[in-house]
């Protein structure tokens, strides 16, 4: 298991890119946009880590700070985040995320996101912290009981 980034909520991405970039120094590694999920992804590495941060033949680099901002609604309206809604999840690079689910349901730790991709899920930890969990290299091929798995819960 690898450490990979930490995710936060953002309301205004611009002032977050001047806090993260001209305040501490961050750099901005890679950016992802979802028109169909109407959000913007930017990942953030420490000037210390510039070695590692690229994403090299689809290795994932090191750690990142995720900023994840969520667009307004059709009104304009922007989401307002409380009760430490704007931290997002911890997360995690697994040799086999198929194993480690099985695992983690062993010890009766519910699966909130199954990996029906064979890439992604997500579970919580005792005290509710949403933990992500990636698949290491390419997503492995959708298998059951997690292909048909449905969502339990938040994550």
């Amino acid at each position: 298991m690898r450490y990979l980034h930490t995710m936060v909520r953002v309301k205004d991405l611009d002032a977050s890119l001047a806090f993260y970039g001209k305040g501490l120094g961050l750099y901005e590694v890679r950016r992802h946009e979802s028109t169909q999920g109407r959000f913007t992804l930017v990942f953030l590495a420490a000037p210390a880590d510039s070695a590692t941060a690229e994403v090299n033949g689809g290795e994932r680099a090191a750690p990142h700070v995720e900023l994840t901002y969520n667009w307004p609604d059709e009104n304009g309206q922007a989401e307002d985040y409380t009760g430490g809604r704007n931290f997002g999840h911890l997360a995690y690079e697994v040799d086999d995320i198929y194993a480690t689910c099985q695992h983690l349901m062993d010890m009766g730790v519910i699966i909130n996101r199954p990996p029906r991709d064979g890439n992604m899920a997500f579970v919580r930890s005792p005290d509710n912290i949403s933990i992500e969990l990636l698949q290491k290299g390419p997503p492995k091929a959708p298998a059951e009981p997690w292909a048909s798995m449905p969502n339990t819960g938040s994550w």
